[in-house]
């Protein structure tokens, strides 16, 4: 009775991990492999797949080039000044790299003071030497400050999107160098 029981437990083992794997293969899970292609993590417009006789991946639109890890199913980009790694969940990729945060926290404090200490200078200048009443540049500080701010504002915005890679900056920034023609 014993063998037959352990029989039956096998044959249901058998049964149910078809069962899984028809379920996986129906719901769209697959697991990281060198044969598929993806969507890219990075622009999130383009499809990563293989590259001939090598263990890693590129993207066709960004053309960034990845690294992979199927045991972790995973990858991470190799082309790039930031160390960013994604994990393959078998639908979407998951951010898995561990910001640091001391160089996060300098990073978005430098911004802050990229942005406000320039016009605050300007402010403080023009504040302290005030154009005359009723002269016809007494516009023109105002103009200044606003000027400053958002020219600084609109760099370090920039500066940010590069350093974290934001998908619709990469995105633009491709379709731009296309239209200008370089590749």
């Amino acid at each position: 009775m014993t063998g037959f029981t352990q029989q039956g437990d096998r044959a249901d083992n058998t049964q149910s991990g078809t069962v899984f794997k028809r379920d996986q293969q129906l719901s769209g899970w697959r697991d990281l492999n060198y044969q598929e292609t993806y969507v890219c993590p990075v622009c999130r417009h383009g499809q990563i797949a293989a590259l001939t006789l090598m263990d890693a991946f590129a993207c066709d639109f960004c053309r960034h080039i990845f690294t992979g890890n199927l045991l972790e199913q995973s990858i991470h980009v190799e082309d790039s000044s930031q160390p960013m790694t994604w994990r393959w969940n078998g639908h979407t990729w998951k951010a898995a790299n561990q910001l640091d945060l001391d160089l996060t926290i300098v990073v978005w404090f430098v911004g802050l003071a990229l942005v406000l200490l320039p016009p605050v200078l300007i402010w403080l200048s023009s504040h302290t030497f005030p154009p005359m009443q009723g002269s016809t540049w007494a516009w023109f500080p105002t103009v200044w400050i606003s000027l400053t701010f958002f020219t600084h504002f609109t760099f370090v915005g920039w500066l940010l999107a590069e350093y974290y890679q934001v998908p619709a900056y990469v995105t633009c920034k491709i379709r731009l160098r296309d239209a200008l023609g370089r590749r």
